[in-house]
């Protein structure tokens, strides 16, 4: 007979999983109908927590957690302490208004701010190369046609459509409406949307059905493996892996980057920020403001479309031309006449800097007062 498997030496005792953590994972994943991946987040903040402390006690002093705390900033990035943090303060909160627990000690512990780092993103011609692969590998025979419209359709569904990840392997037949050309989708917290994809993911999506899935009933997978069955997530990451090789960008992108581009563009095409919103699923409006970033070139460009000094030298003793081929204001009224002069004296007027002195403003020959 085999020997039963003993659990890791750091696991959660079996009594302690059973009537403290089994109850709070079920909590979050039947009632508050949060992801997966959050609810094992969550287990993996408590077995941490649990590992640190050492024994589990029905109240914890506050300075306990703040040396937690501490002490878990030497091993986990910001982010991830964040993260750790807010489960540690559910899982306490869920005992606490249980009576289990007298107090939730990590309901006022002060965390390291974050670092607000913008998200990456490609651009439109990077995500031109980016999607050229597939046709590249099967013209060269590297590739099967069957293997290059999936993997085409993975990457214009992710860019056409904002996807996430987890959303694009959950996706069947049954959530697309093929005359619109979107898609409805579950995403965080169970929360619905419709996400429209656009003509060239749906002339894709519509080759692949017609030509090479084999299932296409309403529960079937829209994006299959080599052997037509529901593509992994991890399937998916080192798809696009391969074709980020292959167009020369950088290997540390993550499929996500797909959505940060997708949001990046609509914004940086003059989509509505609360439009964005909807079609991202995201809850609150600051989250969807991270996209708000813009790429140098498109804030000069507007810059420079915008401001009547757009190209005016900031140099002392320089003048202060007008761009070329931006007409002069066109004024009237009574007092038309003057106020041209005064426009064309103004392009004359130069900046006099002095060390001691403010910048003096004045037509003609530079002078000091």
């Amino acid at each position: 007979m085999s020997k039963p498997v003993s659990p890791p030496p750091d696991a959660l005792p079996a009594e302690i999983e059973r009537k403290w953590l089994q109850p709070f994972l079920d909590f979050l994943a039947k009632e508050r109908r949060y992801s997966i991946y959050t609810v094992r987040n969550y287990r993996q903040a408590v077995e941490d927590f649990y590992r640190w402390a050492k024994n589990a006690t029905r109240s914890l002093p506050v300075a306990n957690a703040r040396n937690f705390v501490i002490e878990s900033q030497q091993r986990f990035g910001r982010r991830t302490l964040h993260n750790h943090v807010s489960g540690l303060r559910a899982f306490f909160r869920y005992w606490q208004t249980r009576g289990e627990v007298a107090q939730n000690p990590f309901s006022s512990v002060s965390l390291p701010k974050l670092d607000r780092t913008l998200p990456k993103f490609l651009t439109e011609s990077q995500m031109l190369t980016l999607l050229a692969g597939p046709e590249r590998l099967r013209t060269n025979e590297v590739i099967s046609e069957f293997a290059a419209c999936r993997d085409l359709l993975v990457l214009e569904l992710l860019y056409g459509g904002g996807f996430r990840v987890s959303e694009l392997v959950r996706l069947n037949f049954s959530a697309i409406d093929f005359a619109a050309g979107s898609a409805r989708v579950i995403g965080k917290g169970k929360k619905e949307r419709i996400c429209p994809f656009g003509s060239t993911a749906l002339a894709m999506l519509e080759k692949f059905r017609t030509q090479f899935a084999r299932n296409i009933a309403p529960n079937d997978p829209v994006v299959i493996t080599d052997r037509h069955q529901r593509m992994p997530i991890r399937t998916v990451q080192l798809l696009f892996k391969k074709y980020l090789f292959l167009a020369g960008l950088p290997l540390d992108l993550s499929p996500h980057k797909m959505r940060h581009s997708y949001a990046t563009h609509l914004l940086n095409s003059g989509a509505d920020l609360r439009i964005v919103q909807e079609l991202l699923g995201h809850a609150s409006l600051a989250t969807t403001q991270v996209y708000t970033h813009t790429s140098v070139a498109k804030l000069k460009e507007v810059y420079s479309r915008a401001h009547p000094r757009a190209w005016a030298p900031a140099i002392a003793g320089e003048s202060f031309p007008l761009r070329s081929g931006r007409p002069e204001p066109d004024y009237t009224g009574s007092s038309g006449s003057s106020a041209q002069a005064r426009w064309r004296a103004l392009r004359e007027t130069t900046v006099t800097r002095s060390r001691r002195q403010k910048p003096v403003l004045h037509s003609g020959a530079l002078s000091s007062e």
